[in-house]
């Protein structure tokens, strides 16, 4: 698979939501609220792309695509791009900069500390995720660092749930997808862990190779 190739495609598929509401925002197409609808926009898209960023590994094992996992980094990357843009848009549409106001929402609204924890989270991977960091890091420890992507998830999944109150269809499906991929890794790394244990029977002596 020539990922040279496709990873451009992919990268200008990514920018897609993007463009469409710059676009729809300079054709007045945002409906009589735009910065809600900038928001949810953005909201929206910053958990999707953490959800696919996290379904790269499983889909990649399922599948037997292995070239997949060269879209990982990608994804993880535009997770974090468009929960800047959904930041930006509380902290300049919204609040103007107005950093005593922020405070107080933060320690007043608990939908926006779950929402400010999820960004929080997402900051390390981020400026973890080149190569060099990877080796600077070490394997193991980068890897248990990345795990606080679930973590950034989960808040985004309740951030969301705290925001809606009524209608909570969407965020719940978020969560359900989220949870299965955690169900996924779990027993990945149960079945993992019974294979490695001692005693085990090798998988030749099993199949009688």
């Amino acid at each position: 698979m020539q990922l040279r190739y496709i990873k451009p495609v992919v990268f200008l598929a990514c920018l897609g939501p993007v463009a469409s509401l710059t676009w729809r925002g300079f054709h007045a197409e945002l409906g009589a609220n735009p910065i809600e609808a900038i928001t949810h926009g953005t909201g929206d898209w910053t958990l999707r792309f953490l959800l696919i960023t996290l379904a790269v590994s499983p889909l990649r094992k399922i599948t037997r695509q292995y070239w997949l996992i060269g879209f990982r980094r990608m994804f993880g990357l535009f997770a974090f791009f468009y929960g800047f843009l959904h930041l930006m848009t509380y902290v300049w549409l919204d609040k103007f900069f107005d950093v005593h106001e922020m405070l107080h929402d933060i320690a007043k609204r608990r939908f926006i500390t779950a929402g400010m924890t999820a960004f929080a989270l997402m900051i390390p991977l981020a400026l973890t995720s080149t190569k060099w960091a990877i080796r600077k890091l070490g394997g193991r420890r980068w890897q248990n660092l990345h795990r606080l992507i679930y973590a950034s998830a989960a808040a985004g999944v309740i951030h969301y749930i705290w925001l809606v109150k009524a209608d909570l269809r969407k965020p719940l499906e978020y969560g359900a997808v989220l949870a299965a991929l955690l169900v996924y890794r779990f027993v990945d790394w149960s079945v993992s862990k019974a294979k490695s244990a001692p005693g085990s029977v090798p998988a030749k002596m099993v199949s009688g190779d």
